[in-house]
């Protein structure tokens, strides 16, 4: 495993500076003793112990720490554009991928009735399963206001909406999102978000879709900021060029989305033709027209099939699919805690391919054969941008 380790740290932080050599040298870092990415058990029992070096992960700042899965459970497809959702089937799905050790859940406050199904779920958790599940179960939301005026009030208010549709005391961990750089209210946010904190209503802080820079910022402010939620796939590797650096200094990790790329990355879409009306699969869904977008600027359908071509022989090897070796590769890239499979709740599932990750293990061939390819690919950094750029164009 390359990740970063988790480590108590504690930083003296000094003002902006221009590049990760001079950042490296103002930041001072003590570390204590560390310990691998990998924490404690998703499943439950005496015989899932063996599991514990390979299914968690804790991302931790200072004394703020949550144990999370390192597969987690999306929600974006419970947002529409990805078919109807049906409240109980939606709940149903979730308690299924939960008895099966993938406990992390992975929402927000505009991903429709997301958080309003969460809350369903952890009450039939507390009603229905063993209390050693429900101390499992992790509820990750995200908050995406307008750049308005950001006042305690203003705050407060809209953390509580998301506690009450949640039905919890306390938010997992709430996820913060901010569309104008120029506008520097962010950092009013986070510090009232880390009033919050201290008071009991949210249990760590994180960030989503913020770059290396803001990254910096927010850390000098000490915000305890104990991951950041990016984009991040075989295609997408801008999070290794700049993001994974800060995130190796400080100890904050990553968690990322679009590793399947909405299933771009599967046998699905190998040897394809999507050029012709209805010769191929159709891309009908948000996501999947989201990531062709992607592939498009990073190479175009002819590389990403010689992609699918070597993911498959790596497949292949291993005896699993596509979509398995895209998050195994994800999961070993430095600074990364967890990465999202989206799930949708009711109409489909992927458990076995997705427990099917701890257990894979790419050896040097698999990464030499993958990175053969990707290297090929335009370099997106300097085309989007860094982290979240594409947000912000």
């Amino acid at each position: 495993m390359s990740g970063c380790t988790t480590a108590a740290l504690q930083l003296q932080i000094h003002p902006p500076v221009g590049s990760n050599q001079r950042l490296r040298s103002r930041i001072r870092i003590r570390r204590i003793p560390s310990r691998p990415l990998f924490g404690v058990r998703c499943a439950i029992g005496a015989e899932e112990e063996t599991k514990r070096a390979t299914t968690t992960t804790v991302v931790k700042n200072g004394e703020d720490s949550l144990e999370i899965c390192r597969v987690l459970n999306g929600m974006w497809q419970t947002s529409g554009g990805w078919g109807p959702i049906d409240r109980d089937s939606a709940v149903d799905a979730m308690l299924t991928y939960a008895d099966s050790g993938l406990t992390t859940f992975d929402m927000a406050d505009h991903y429709g009735p997301a958080e309003d199904l969460y809350g369903i779920f952890i009450n039939r958790v507390r009603r229905e399963r063993p209390p050693e599940l429900l101390e499992q179960v992790r509820g990750l939301t995200k908050w995406v206001p307008p750049p308005v005026k950001m006042t305690t009030e203003y705050v407060r208010d809209n953390i509580n909406r998301s506690r009450r549709r949640m039905d919890v005391a306390s938010l997992d961990m709430l996820q913060f999102h901010w569309w104008d750089y120029s506008n520097p209210g962010y950092l009013d946010a986070l510090k009232h978000i880390t009033d919050l904190k201290e008071e009991g209503k949210i249990k760590t802080v994180a960030l989503t879709n913020f770059d290396t820079e803001r990254l910096h910022i927010i850390l000098e402010n000490g915000i305890p900021v104990v991951s950041n939620q990016v984009q991040h796939s075989i295609v997408d590797m801008r999070p290794q060029q700049r993001m994974a650096e800060l995130c190796q200094l400080t100890g904050v990790q990553l968690i990322t989305y679009g590793t399947v790329m909405g299933g771009l990355l599967s046998e699905k879409f190998l040897d394809a033709n999507i050029s012709i009306p209805f010769a191929g699969p159709p891309l009908d869904t948000p996501s999947l027209q989201k990531y062709k977008r992607m592939v498009d600027t990073w190479g175009g359908w002819s590389l990403f099939q010689t992609l699918l071509k070597t993911l498959k022989k790596v497949a292949s090897k291993h005896m699993v699919s596509i979509p398995t070796v895209a998050v195994r590769y994800i999961l070993d890239q430095p600074g990364v805690a967890g990465s999202m499979v989206g799930v949708r709740l009711g109409l489909s599932e992927h458990i076995k391919d997705t427990s099917a990750i701890f257990s894979l293990k790419l050896d040097e061939e698999d990464f030499n054969s993958i990175n053969e390819v990707s290297k090929n690919g335009r370099d997106l950094i300097n085309i989007i941008g860094d982290c979240g750029d594409e947000y912000r164009r």
